[in-house]
């Protein structure tokens, strides 16, 4: 008995997708990153891809969990062989921070300035990179007198905000087990993490982007005066 032999579809696995993915983000950026692209790449269709991800929504949070676990690794080999010492840490977890955003901004995009990436900061901080910082951010509270706002300087527009954030937030460290001294986190605590934040993440958003208000030649000599400032108006030395 004679006659073709059908071929068949070659088998593609997961590992097949992500690792095209990745290719696709770092050499064009996010938006290049479809099923219908890495089908092409893989020489599928892209249905055949389905049976791994209903969307590129899900395949994007997927690498998006990814990276934020790649980052959280970087971050751990950071303080690996530092001191016991919630200042030094805490330091160069912001340092590796801007480290890691500067070497993969096409990752650093994907998981902060993505649309796709809209999550809010308590969600951030339940994820295995802002566990490190919150970890760091304890050993300072814990080990020094931060000096944070009085309740009463706060704008009472943001109360609301602060309160159901730090809510949030000490759920969030009750059910994680977290060393974190909880009875430390008042409002003052809460509005000078914020701010924190919004201070590191916009340095190096600026930076990673190119939008830096001028030209400067050693970026990072503007960082490191910005964590200085930071230590000196807290209370902690770096």
């Amino acid at each position: 008995m004679t006659g073709k032999t059908r071929g068949r579809a070659p088998l593609v696995t997961d590992a097949d997708i992500r690792r095209v993915s990745r290719a696709l983000l770092a050499e064009q950026g996010p938006d290049a990153v479809t099923l219908r692209a890495i089908a092409r790449e893989l020489g599928v269709t892209a249905p055949a891809l389905y049976r791994h991800y209903a969307s590129r929504d899900e395949l994007i949070e997927r690498m998006r969990v990814e990276f934020c676990a790649d980052l959280a690794e970087y971050l751990s080999a950071e303080i690996e062989p530092l001191p016991d010492d919630g200042a030094v840490q805490f330091l160069a977890i912001c340092r590796g921070f801007r480290r890691w955003a500067l070497a993969n901004p096409r990752e650093f995009t994907l998981v902060f300035a993505s649309p796709t990436s809209g999550r809010s900061m308590m969600r951030r901080f339940d994820e295995p990179f802002g566990r490190i910082f919150l970890a760091a951010a304890g050993r300072l509270l814990a080990g020094f007198e931060i000096a944070t706002p009085p309740g009463e300087t706060i704008p009472a527009e943001l109360r609301d905000d602060l309160i159901g954030f730090q809510t949030e937030l000490l759920a969030m460290l009750s059910e994680s087990g977290q060393k974190f001294p909880a009875e430390k986190l008042d409002l003052g605590v809460t509005y000078l993490m914020v701010q924190i934040w919004a201070r590191l993440f916009g340095h190096v958003t600026l930076e990673v982007f190119g939008n830096y208000p001028i030209p400067l030649a050693d970026p990072e000599i503007m960082f490191d005066a910005m964590l200085a400032d930071l230590a000196r108006t807290t209370g902690f030395a770096g």
